[in-house]
């Protein structure tokens, strides 16, 4: 019995060397397989716009249309949402609004695409509102539109609450403004609140986040652009592999798990919004509730206009350029109507 014993543990000590050897080795090659996806999308996606000094770091923007001083019909400032970078709203309308003679600025907020992180509490909105802020005021950008779509609508009106002297009007876009039902413990991004959920996602983010991420991104878009179809080209178009990449990937986690907490404390501040706004979604939106957010925020906001786009869903930036352009546009006349009677 004694040597029968002896020789179940021997197998079971063998099968768990083996087992944790295994592990070592999927580890590695995961690790190895980020650090090689890491460098061929920041090969093929390399800095496309400058970077501006700010305090602890420097935020990267792209720019189109008129130059600093020269004649524009106003200065447009484009935000991003999660899981993107300042390509994907200059891909949708940046260029056209260009063209049509407006400065156009697009920033990657912190920790996107070529911006540093530059705070530990930078996933706030307040905190990457005075960022911009503080960029803006480095290009010597006078009061601007300011365009936030989703997760940047928690910035954009961050932007018109704490920095009103920066804001010449919001335009919102599925904007994400209000707690939303089940967001808290338990609810959307909480199942890795808990300590074994976030060590877990760390582990995640820097072994099989990028495999898996590179491999499913297309159907991930696909269900970001629900209901209509994924267009051709966008990944690429928008360089949203960069994403991909661990320090963005760990920050856009960031900046999902404490939304909802800044919203409960900056909802109830919308009354307080001077600039005139306009906020654009689509009914079909799955996932930013039009109800729960766009429409609640155009009651609160004094003035505002809501455009609601019939059977459009979130990504209306490029499904609905054409209504969401014509807004801006509008914006910017009735900016300029407002000042010339002042």
């Amino acid at each position: 019995m004694r040597r029968r014993r002896g020789r179940i543990s021997r197998v079971l000590t063998l099968i768990a060397g083996l087992l944790g050897g295994a592990v070592a080795a999927l580890v590695a090659a995961c690790l190895l397989a980020t650090w090689i996806i890491t460098l061929v999308v920041e090969a093929r996606y390399p800095p496309a716009g400058r970077r501006v000094a700010v305090e602890g770091g420097h935020l990267a923007v792209i720019e189109a249309g008129p130059g600093e001083g020269a004649p524009s019909r106003g200065t447009v400032v484009l935000l991003h949402g999660a899981s993107a970078n300042a390509m994907d709203p200059m891909l949708a309308i940046g260029r056209r609004l260009a063209g049509d003679g407006f400065r156009v600025l697009s920033f990657d907020r912190p920790g996107f695409g070529y911006s540093d992180r530059i705070a530990p509490d930078a996933a706030s909105p307040a905190v990457q509102a005075r960022l911009i802020g503080e960029a803006l005021a480095a290009m010597k950008v006078g009061p601007a539109l300011i365009v936030g779509h989703s997760w940047s609508g928690a910035l954009a009106t961050a932007i018109a609450l704490d920095h009103p002297e920066r804001v010449a009007g919001l335009a919102l876009l599925a904007p994400v403004s209000h707690p939303w039902p089940g967001g808290g413990v338990g609810g959307y991004a909480g199942w890795y609140r808990s300590l074994p959920g976030r060590i877990l996602l760390t582990i995640a983010t820097y072994t099989v986040a990028a495999p898996l991420g590179y491999t499913w991104l297309d159907r991930f878009a696909e269900a970001v652009f629900r209901p209509q179809g994924l267009p051709a080209g966008y990944l690429d178009g928008a360089r949203v592999p960069l994403v991909l990449r661990p320090s963005t990937f760990a920050a856009n986690l960031r900046d999902l798990d404490g939304l909802y907490g800044f919203l409960q404390r900056q909802s109830p501040r919308y009354r307080e919004i001077t600039a005139p706004t306009v906020i654009v979604a689509g009914d079909s939106d799955p996932v930013v509730k039009t109800d729960v957010h766009a429409r609640a925020l155009a009651r609160e906001v004094p003035g505002a206009k809501l455009v609601v786009v019939p059977g459009v869903g979130h990504m209306l930036q490029y499904v609905a350029a054409d209504t969401v352009v014509a807004e801006i546009e509008a914006l910017a006349a009735r900016e300029r109507a407002g000042a010339g009677a002042e």
